[in-house]
């Protein structure tokens, strides 16, 4: 089956923010560009600031939801990032420059009783994505709109914090995927592994609260998976509208 690209994504810091893209142009073994560049790490970390770690460190939408209703948009010239979100005043920085401006910025949507954002941190050569290999995150618009039907009721897209919308496929099509190739535009991805949804799902990413029940609709199909992790084989561009092919 075919299908396209209905939408594209990038979270420049992780959990704080996302950005909608028209294109993006993949590298082989690498993250989406400036996807997961930053990370807010909390009081509790432990971590160097050298390599990947779990994202158990990070300040993240699962325990303050709050998080959830950021947008943000990149200057990639400057690596300069305007953050919104509707109960903050808008702000234009640098994450790591401007790191305590950003943990000022983000301290009021934290809960008191989580371990607060600490510091920023920034692992050379690749983004700081929820697998321990540079992955890309792949959902369909078909599993989404079953997750809605499920619920009752429409649910916004970022909810999922995914990379790549697919359009023209079945329901859980893309769980078959696992060990086959997607060609997208004129970059190819081999897809990995299922995405093991979380907490954050739960928030509402217009207001930051949690008012669907994102986790207990997923268990109707005896699992809590929502989309596919993909590593980039072939570099290339990827542009709104490409056809989407999987092959064995």
């Amino acid at each position: 089956m075919t299908g396209t690209v209905a939408h594209i994504r990038r979270h420049p810091i992780k959990s704080h923010g996302r950005e909608a893209l028209d294109h993006v142009t993949l590298t082989a073994g690498q993250t989406m560009p400036w996807d997961r560049t930053w990370a807010v790490a909390h009081e509790g970390a432990r971590l160097d600031g050298l390599e990947w770690v779990p994202c158990a460190n990070f300040s993240r939408g699962a325990k303050a939801p709050q998080l959830m209703a950021i947008s943000a948009k990149l200057d990639e010239a400057t690596e300069t990032i305007t953050l919104t979100h509707p109960d903050r005043p808008d702000l234009t920085l640098h994450p790591e420059k401007d790191a305590n401006a950003l943990l000022d910025w983000v301290a009021p949507l934290m809960p008191q009783d989580r371990a607060q954002s600490a510091r920023v941190i920034r692992v050379a050569g690749r983004g700081m994505t929820d697998t321990d290999f540079p992955s890309v995150s792949i959902n369909t618009l078909a599993s989404h709109r079953a997750v809605e039907a499920q619920i009752g009721h429409d649910l916004a897209l970022d909810r999922w914090r995914g990379n790549i919308w697919l359009d023209g496929f079945e329901p859980w099509e893309e769980f078959n995927w696992v060990g086959k190739t997607l060609r997208i535009g004129d970059a190819q991805l081999e897809i990995r592994e299922r995405i093991t949804r979380c907490l954050a799902t739960t928030a509402n990413p217009a207001t930051g609260k949690r008012d669907a029940d994102t986790l207990a609709a997923l268990d109707h199909w005896g699992h809590r998976d929502f989309g596919v992790y993909g590593v980039v084989t072939k570099s290339g561009q990827i542009t709104c509208g490409d056809a989407v092919t999987v092959s064995a």
